[in-house]
């Protein structure tokens, strides 16, 4: 599950991309995800990432989290050609369906909660 800190569920099917592949690989060449799913990658150490959006035919909301699990950034990707980095070295970035931080009311500043596996 991940939860904002009022305890609101964000996503209830949630897959964790901890390897290099898994994380290289995110969610290109899937066709879609259900509107309740997330994927969290768990970086080795705070570092400043790029995501690309190249073989995802579907647009995402991402979040980029530091070490507390606080949103640092957010950000809208398009399918196919959209591109975005954290700006600042993060912990944890969130892939969720577009529309997901709209629905959810996330912001910069906001806390989420998920278990480490």
């Amino acid at each position: 599950m991940l939860l904002k800190s009022n305890g609101y569920t964000i996503a209830s099917d949630v897959e964790y991309a901890k390897s290099m592949f898994s994380q290289s690989k995110g969610l290109m060449f899937r066709s879609s995800v259900p509107d309740s799913y997330a994927m969290i990658f768990v970086l080795s150490s705070p570092k400043k990432i790029s995501l690309h959006m190249l073989f995802v035919p579907f647009p995402l909301d991402v979040l980029f989290l530091n070490e507390d699990k606080i949103i640092v950034k957010t950000t809208y990707l398009r399918p196919w050609v959209g591109m975005g980095d954290s700006g600042e070295k993060v912990k944890y970035i969130i892939e969720l369906p577009a529309g997901t931080v709209s629905r959810s009311d996330l912001s910069v500043g906001d806390q989420v909660m998920f278990d480490e596996l």
